[in-house]
């Protein structure tokens, strides 16, 4: 049991959860009166999440090899596979192999195009292990692209047309989190040596970026829901009634890095906090259900 406990935790199999992006495309392809699509195609959606999943795994093993001295200092991170020498660096390397062969195979089985857009994503992800990620505001800006190349990949695996203000809100919503994450690791880690770009951010200045970020993808969401053509799109102007739900989320996520000094691990967060996934749940059964039933 604890083999496979220590397995999961190598993989990050609780970051898998950031590829439900992948799935934004079909949700709102369904009520797409322009576009025809077939409920069965959704197996395409989750096969291509797989293939994102296991990539990403991939990543992280390599990117946890390269940080392995640095995350023995991380009170948290020290506790990683290869940081705490639970498994060797040659059968990580091995199970990454298969991880890459079985990912980036599955996509080219999909399609071409969902292959270019993997491949596009591990490069960009090799690229941040390397370098960008000891580039201040560098390090977020790469993680937000890696969003947006999800929810572009849900879109290509079905063949559809997926709106640019949907990949701008992934986009501005990655970069929240991300800048949420950095804030709380330069107010409790910077000086420590767990990561290079931390001296170079502001906590002044990552108040400001938080406050921008959170309220630019408010409006760009609430200008997609209730813009003429997407309501002309869907059939439908309720979609701004989910509005709301995406308030309260910013708010609740805010209010848990600033008030209960949270935010280095969104993907725990999200998966751990009560009213958060409350809303979360909310938020998906009211746009399938405007799409669904309008």
């Amino acid at each position: 049991m604890k083999s496979v406990l220590t397995l999961l935790r190598l993989l990050r199999v609780k970051q898998w959860t950031k590829n439900v992006v992948v799935f934004a495309a079909f949700v709102f392809a369904l009520g797409d009166r322009n576009q025809s699509l077939d409920a069965w195609e959704l197996w395409k959606v989750c096969l291509a999440a797989v293939a994102f999943s296991l990539v990403s795994s991939a990543v992280y093993i390599f990117n946890d090899w390269r940080d392995a001295p640095q995350d023995r200092l991380h009170p948290i991170k020290c506790r990683r596979p290869l940081a705490a020498g639970a498994i060797k660096p040659g059968v990580a390397f091995l199970l990454a192999g298969g991880l890459l062969a079985a990912g980036l195979g599955g996509a080219w089985r999909l399609g071409s195009h969902l292959l270019a857009v993997l491949g596009a994503y591990l490069a960009l992800q090799v690229a941040y292990t390397l370098k960008l990620k000891h580039i201040p505001l560098v390090d977020v800006m790469v993680i937000s692209l890696g969003f947006v190349l999800r929810a572009l990949a849900g879109a290509v695996v079905i063949q559809v047309v997926i709106s640019p203000w949907l990949l701008l809100c992934a986009m501005l919503l990655a970069l929240f989190l991300g800048l949420c994450k950095r804030r709380h690791e330069a107010v409790n880690l910077a000086g420590q040596g767990t990561r290079e770009a931390l001296d170079g951010y502001d906590e002044r200045l990552l108040d400001l970026l938080i406050a921008m970020i959170g309220a630019a993808a408010l409006v760009c969401y609430s200008i997609y829901t209730l813009w003429p053509e997407t309501v002309a799109k869907f059939g439908t102007p309720w979609l701004g009634a989910t509005i709301p739900f995406v308030v309260f989320g910013l708010f609740r996520y805010m209010d848990l890095v600033y008030r209960q000094d949270k935010g280095d691990r969104p993907e725990h967060i999200l998966l751990t906090d009560g009213p958060l996934m409350a809303v979360v749940a909310l938020y998906g059964a009211s746009v399938l259900g405007i799409l669904l039933l309008r």
